[in-house]
């Protein structure tokens, strides 16, 4: 059993991973680089969304091959880990978020395409990514929060990810209405992630942390860049001291996923 790692702006490896190697995998989506090794003694499967030197803005990330790799590797459950600008002024900066909710009303893809893997009509996999509350696993999240705590890193539960286009940062006002509809967060990749992992039925938990305060959340007070590059950097370290703690607790409980998908040709 294998756990699947997405990371992004300033985490390019993973620390402590011991034997990794690099593949190239063909998806029927392209190609995509996925790092296979051990992590806290469990076998897991890592993606760079930017790549090294950060090759990749937001928005050149092929997230359709991403994650189709990491089901066709075998993962049975995907973090994502995500630096992210803070939309609720109560949350301090460099704390992780756990989220439970999740605003991507657009629902699409990079190259504006929509964000499915159900092309094709009649395919026999096509479905309904059905809801029942959260998009995101309940077992995955509670390992997240789990090894975080015996860690002693400060992680809130729950809050509302805002996937928002990239590659520029808002402008005030569309971070006010972001807020208007409860967003704690934002960033830049991780509502598509949230979106392909459920329709593989695979369980996915997003970990943010929090680099800045996203624009005239605090008014006057922007955030210096030298303080979200600081932050950024910052970042892996943490991210990677919940991941030891986690992904034994995932492979010792094998996850669920979120909702139900509705797979016409099943019924």
């Amino acid at each position: 059993m294998a756990i699947g790692i997405i990371t992004g702006s300033g985490t390019y490896a993973l620390a402590d991973f011991e034997a990794a190697e690099a593949t190239e995998v063909d998806t029927p989506f392209g190609r995509a680089t996925v790092t296979r090794g051990s992590c806290a003694g469990v076998m897991a499967l890592h993606v760079s969304r930017h790549l090294a030197g950060h090759t990749r803005l937001s928005n050149h990330v092929t997230h359709r091959a991403n994650i189709w790799a990491l089901k066709e590797m075998g993962a049975i459950a995907v973090i994502g880990c995500t630096v992210c600008g803070v939309v609720d002024p109560s949350i301090e900066l460099g704390s992780l978020i756990v989220f439970d909710d999740l605003h991507f009303a657009s629902n699409r893809l990079p190259d504006g395409s929509l964000c499915t893997f159900f092309t094709e009509p009649g395919d026999p996999e096509r479905g309904h990514w059905i809801l029942h509350g959260s998009p995101f696993s309940a077992d995955v999240r509670a390992a997240l929060l789990a090894a975080a705590a015996d860690v002693g890193r400060s992680a809130r539960d729950g809050g509302t990810y805002g996937h928002v286009d990239g590659p520029r940062f808002n402008t005030p006002t569309e971070i006010a209405r972001l807020a208007a509809c409860g967003v704690t967060a934002v960033s830049q990749t991780a509502g598509p992630e949230t979106v392909l992992c459920g329709e593989l039925e695979l369980p996915f938990a997003l970990m943010g942390f929090a680099t800045d305060y996203a624009n005239e959340v605090k008014p006057g007070e922007p955030t210096p860049v030298s303080t979200l590059i600081e932050l950024m950097g910052r970042s892996s370290a943490i991210f990677a001291d919940v991941l030891r703690g986690a992904l034994p607790r995932l492979v010792a409980r094998p996850p669920s996923p979120a909702g139900t998908v509705y797979r016409f040709d099943r019924e």
